[in-house]
């Protein structure tokens, strides 16, 4: 098996059974905000674009990059589908001219012709664009898993399909948490500090559960060469920097006993032997050095070769075209009237700022109408009213996957963090919304329970049942959920980030030898 990185979460892979090109990302994205990196410029499309099998992982614009599918892939190739409970992949991939699919079920091997894939599947609203998966790849020969920036829960079906030869990972940020929120500064690169070694230690935890042969760091960081955003890239190993690169965590494998690292760029090709792997870089070894040890020099040439495309985008931004309260009044309020469980969880109201104009949307009254100096808000989100038409333009209806993840807007928090509000951003269409009320209602605590510390303690985590005798960290007194960092006071059940959740555990109470469990409930 020979496997070609495209950059970021792009990969070509290449089996005596035949090959399948997964991820490729290659024009800019979110409002021209992420860009790969290193850059893959200068990859001839014409190599990789005639694959037997295309697997696009999910939605989001750096995996699915549709502007290249249309015209650089050819639309012969089989599309390997997730097993996602909306067909919205499907539908775009037809839209674009793709006609063979073979629709998979989660974590159920499909035979291609003695080529056997997995995909397992991630179905949570917070999962995605409501849907994300990794792949498992089979020749008889070599065992891969490209996790890409899914977050797999069941690890233990998961590892049934190993041993694996090679697991390709997400490692670094990917999202606007912290540097988008006003706060002082003391307390975003406190709060900086903190998510960078929870993803790096999420990271090298799954790695140790995959326990593969090798291992490649990909599907991110982006790089940001806007004017506006070019602060956000880790040009020094800033310790409250979310983005660090792939050096950085293949330094921290190395420092936590893993030295089965692979390093790769655009253009890398690994070939796969008998419990070896051989890497071939595009460039010589001293230019692959530079690009990470001299990133700013790096990133400013990348940045002055794109500036043409950043200034197109900002230009054919829409200003003046929409009437952005009545078309948001339109447009939210049915859903509104369906959406009592996201209308719940919110309980509270959503200021956007759009300079000249303010709008609320009301999740107890649920109405949306003009702000006014008297009515209080939960939520403020200021944002370039050009961003907003554009979304109302183009009835765009997952505004994460494009507004959101510009990173283009500043927010504001009374409280901690409300995953109800952000995920009511992803579910803007009667279709989305349905199964959105549907995942709530069906989910319920599950009350299998384990000893941590001092307490018996619910199993599954409330937020996206990660497995806590896998994922969970005690100390304190306070448990640490590390697939996502969510914390929770252990004597109380009190969830630390999130007002909505609560995790159920008992007191365990100890008596002359032996062992008896209070009744108290949280």
């Amino acid at each position: 098996m020979k496997v070609t990185s495209l950059g970021h979460a792009g990969l070509f892979i290449e089996t005596r059974y035949g090959s399948i090109l997964c991820d490729p990302w290659f024009n800019p994205a979110y409002f021209a905000s992420w860009f790969p990196f290193p850059s893959n410029e200068t990859l001839d499309p014409r190599t990789f674009g005639s694959p037997d099998y295309l697997y696009l992982s999910h939605l989001h614009r750096d995996h699915f990059d549709a502007r290249f599918l249309r015209e650089h892939v050819s639309k012969d190739a089989t599309v390997l589908l997730p097993d996602f409970p909306l067909d919205l992949m499907e539908r775009e991939l037809r839209d674009l001219g793709f006609y063979r699919f073979i629709k998979t079920n989660n974590f159920e091997p499909v035979d291609l012709d003695g080529l056997s894939v997995t995909i397992a599947a991630l179905v949570a609203p917070t999962d995605g664009p409501l849907g994300d998966s990794g792949l498992i790849v089979d020749d008889g020969e070599t065992r891969i898993f490209d996790q890409n920036d899914s977050r797999p829960v069941d690890l233990e079906t998961l590892a049934s399909f190993g041993p694996f030869d090679v697991h390709f990972l997400q490692f670094s940020g990917a999202i606007w948490f912290p540097m988008v929120y006003d706060m002082p500064e003391k307390a975003k690169h406190a709060l900086g500090v903190k998510k960078r070694a929870n993803q790096l230690s999420r990271a090298l935890r799954y790695v140790r559960q995959i326990d593969a042969s090798f291992v490649v760091p990909h599907a991110g960081p982006p790089c940001f060469l806007d004017d506006d955003l070019f602060h956000f890239n880790d040009l020094d190993r800033d310790p409250a920097n979310i983005f660090p690169d792939q050096t950085v965590f293949l330094e921290f494998m190395r420092e936590n006993g893993a030295e089965n690292g692979l390093s790769m760029i655009p253009g890398s090709v690994v070939t796969f032997g008998e419990g070896t792997a051989t890497v071939e870089h595009p460039l010589p070894e001293d230019e692959v050095h530079a690009i990470f040890s001299d990133k700013r020099a790096y990133l400013e040439g990348y940045k002055a070769r794109k500036q043409h495309l950043i200034d197109e985008v900002k230009e054919g931004l829409p200003r003046g075209q929409v009437d952005i309260l009545s078309s948001l009044r339109e447009w939210f309020e049915p859903l509104l009237e369906q959406a009592d469980l996201n209308c719940v969880g919110i309980n509270g109201r959503v200021l956007l700022d759009l300079e000249r104009e303010k709008v609320v949307l009301d999740f107890q009254q649920r109405r949306v109408y003009e702000y006014d100096d008297e009515t209080s808000y939960d939520y403020l989100f200021r944002i370039d009213p050009a961003l907003v038409e554009h979304q109302i333009l183009h009835h765009e209806e997952d505004w994460i996957n494009g507004l959101f993840l510009s990173c283009r807007f500043t927010a504001t928090r009374k409280g901690a963090y409300n995953e109800y509000v952000y995920n009511f951003f992803k579910v803007l269409s009667p279709e989305r919304l349905r199964y959105s009320e549907e995942y709530y209602a069906q989910s319920a605590p599950v009350r299998q329970l384990w000893e941590c510390g001092n307490f018996m303690v619910q199993r599954s985590c409330p937020h996206l049942k990660a497995d806590l005798t896998r994922f969970g960290e005690e100390k304190d007194g306070i448990l640490t959920c590390t697939l996502h960092g969510w914390q929770f006071d252990l004597a109380t059940g009190k969830c630390l980030t999130s007002d909505e959740s609560r995790l159920y555990t008992r007191p365990i109470v100890e008596r002359v030898g032996e062992e008896t469990s209070a009744t108290s409930q949280h």
